[in-house]
């Protein structure tokens, strides 16, 4: 399936009209996006977090007994950078599928490394998606284009022949998405026909 993203679009403006850029991408792993960003002579760095995230080895009990994710963990073994080092961060769809817990400190570290005036792309589904919205891997094919691919893996528990799409976790609406972005400096909206909120905000 392909789709066209405007907030692509206004981060390949970015990209075209500088060189040196730092880009991390966030998302599944593409060796797509990889050769893209490297062929236009910007460092690529990427960290698939989602998958990260459903290590059991970040799991713990809190007091009452319930089994949660050390957030500490989490972040002392990812997106482990220095502060400023991006021009570029993109999300995808990594919030609308990541435990909660972990949404608004991951968000946190993206802004602390990245550069001011610094560009982060973001999806999130509108409350009409349903609990079963397929995830998406998202490679990038020209200059507002996105080619997608269903992201399958083997959730923790499961058997490694046992692979699924992860389930939608929650629908952040307008109010909820501009609280966990209020440290940047400004974040713009773009309404998709597929029950997709982009969000483009700027460090």
């Amino acid at each position: 399936m392909s789709r066209r993203s405007s907030g692509v679009g206004e981060i390949a403006r970015v990209l075209n009209s500088r060189e040196g850029l730092c880009v991390l991408d966030v998302g599944a792993t593409s060796a797509n996006n990889i050769r893209f960003f490297t062929d236009k002579g910007h460092k690529n760095y990427s960290e698939d977090l989602l998958r990260s995230s459903l290590d059991p080895a970040l799991r713990v009990q809190d007091s009452a007994g319930n089994s949660v994710v050390d957030n500490k963990k989490f972040l002392d073994e990812n997106l482990v950078y220095a502060n400023g080092q991006f021009d570029i961060v993109l999300c995808w769809n990594l919030a609308d599928y990541m435990e909660e817990s972990l949404v608004k400190p991951t968000i946190d570290r993206l802004w602390s490394v990245m550069k001011p005036g610094g560009l982060l792309l973001a999806f999130f589904h509108t409350r009409d998606a349903g609990p079963d919205s397929i995830c998406y891997r998202y490679h990038v094919t020209g200059t507002d284009m996105l080619e997608m691919q269903e992201v399958k893996f083997a959730l923790p528990g499961q058997p490694a022949s046992h692979k699924q799409s992860p389930r939608l976790q929650r629908v952040f609406n307008n109010r909820h998405i501009e609280n966990l972005f209020r440290d940047f400096a400004s974040i713009k909206f773009f309404l998709a026909r597929d029950n997709i909120r982009e969000v483009l905000v700027v460090r």
